[in-house]
């Protein structure tokens, strides 16, 4: 789906507001003939005239007037970000003057560019793969070091790399089948049913392989969703600041004191805990209460991970065995939780210790008023996402559902065309499912991706990026 853009784009790819610099960028074909009406080096010389990917000192023009004098650099097609001419023009930060710069490139022929449109020219261009373009999103985007991690990585390329490898072996599989069926008897290739069954195999696992690190780098680049929840009074809106480190939700004597829904982030390892702490759970006494505890059911339903808080200094009673109940139709359907055993600074009830531990394959005894176990529950949120096998530095992995599910649509194509051989079908049908399994790869990078993918993709890119 590569194509030639026919308009020259530009803005500014700093962000808004007061700075000691604004950055305005300019790409496509007249690019260098836009610069050269707008900016007047001091040197004499035209941009047109310069090095490529050099940067010159000179008076920055509207309308042929010098409104400040600053930077231009430029890069020559296809050495630059887009692979197209391009401009960069540094101004002084200034709000209005950073406009000022912009509109002087729209009177010289330029046309604004939409969200995300000069990365979207990298891909079309073939500079950057899909993958690659998707992180540069997430790098803008990151909240943790894990998240910065991740996407300087798969930025630099190594997903990309990696899709490209499988791509590249299944592609010569195809081919070498292909060869056999139109040139029956020539002796082009050396034709194996066995080779060719194990060469699948290989794939199949490599790409399973893959497609497993799903879990991990969804959690490092998205974040996971974590309700704090339990009866009132057990000590959620503590572990809520203890976990955060400052005082964020009110914590008194008084039960029920958390109505609304908090939300904060906190760092476990290399995941960012999205973390909601919600009102308890018990028969409301008044409407305001109703609703929160309402908002707390709902909470737990979206939740990818639950803090279950208990309260290990008192005896369970019904509400607690609800409460119980209700976790266990959620860990049934899936989910995740983490067992809190909370108050172990006060005389730890036994028969509450049993029943709680009784419930949770992961479990942390803590004394959240006097901070301790904070560590033990960070490690412990940590180990149910990440895979310890895998090192996020340098290993390729599959950051979010688009790339997931064309990994698994890969597989799928190569194991049917794996069991039709064993069972004796024509070779070319299996050809035709090893077919579609390449094109799933190439969507996973963006070879075959459809127009409508790649726009929404792009979309959410901010303005001069």
């Amino acid at each position: 789906m590569k194509k030639v853009n026919d308009k020259t784009i530009a803005a500014i790819s700093t962000p808004p507001g007061k700075g000691g610099i604004a950055v305005i960028r300019i790409s496509g074909s007249d690019a260098i003939a836009i610069g050269d009406r707008m900016f007047k080096p001091k040197n004499g010389k035209k941009l047109s005239e310069l090095d490529s990917a050099k940067m010159i000192y000179g008076d920055i023009l509207y309308n042929g007037i010098a409104i400040d004098d600053g930077l231009a650099s430029v890069f020559f097609s296809p050495h630059s970000y887009t692979g197209e001419d391009t401009v960069e023009i540094n101004c002084h930060g200034g709000i209005l003057l950073a406009n000022k710069v912009l509109e002087s490139a729209f009177l010289c022929g330029a046309e604004q560019a939409s969200p995300g449109e000069f990365t979207k020219r990298a891909f079309l261009s073939g500079n950057i793969s899909l993958t690659e373009a998707e992180a540069i999103a997430e790098l803008i985007d990151a909240q943790s070091e894990g998240q910065l991690t991740l996407a300087s990585s798969n930025s630099h390329g190594v997903l990309s790399c990696a899709i490209t490898e499988l791509y590249n072996r299944l592609s010569q599989l195809v081919a070498k089948i292909y060869v056999d069926i139109d040139y029956p008897g020539e002796d082009l290739v050396e034709f194996d049913k066995a080779d060719i069954l194990e060469e699948l195999l290989f794939l199949i696992n490599d790409i399973e392989k893959l497609s497993g690190t799903y879990q991990t780098g969804r959690a490092v680049a998205h974040g996971v969703s974590v309700v704090i929840c339990g009866k009132p009074n057990t000590g959620k809106s503590s572990l809520m600041n203890m976990l955060l480190g400052k005082e964020r939700a009110i914590v008194t004597s008084e039960a029920g004191t958390t109505r609304d829904i908090i939300e904060e982030t906190v760092e476990a390892g290399c995941v960012l805990l999205r973390i909601s702490d919600t009102a308890g759970i018990r028969k409301a006494e008044n409407e305001a209460e109703k609703i929160g505890v309402e908002k707390t059911v709902e909470k737990i339903k979206e939740a990818e991970l639950v803090l279950a808080v208990f309260d290990i200094s008192s005896r369970p009673d019904g509400e607690d065995e609800k409460f119980i109940d209700e976790l266990k139709s959620y860990l049934d359907k899936g989910g995740k939780a983490i067992g809190i055993l909370n108050k172990s600074d006060l005389n730890v009830n036994k028969e509450a210790l049993d029943r709680y531990s009784s419930v949770f394959e992961d479990k942390v005894i803590i004394s959240a008023a006097n901070k301790v176990g904070r560590e033990e529950i960070l490690k412990k949120a940590e180990s149910l996402y990440i895979d310890g096998s895998i090192d996020i530095h340098t290993d390729a992995i599959a950051f979010n559902a688009r790339q997931y599910a064309s990994l698994c649509n890969a597989v799928r194509k190569l194991r049917d065309a794996y069991k039709a051989i064993e069972e004796g079908i024509e070779v070319d049908i299996c050809g035709t499912d090893m077919e579609l399994a390449l094109a799933s790869l190439g969507q996973t990078d963006g070879r075959t991706v459809t127009e409508d993918i790649v726009a929404n993709i792009f979309s959410r890119f901010c303005v001069g990026k």
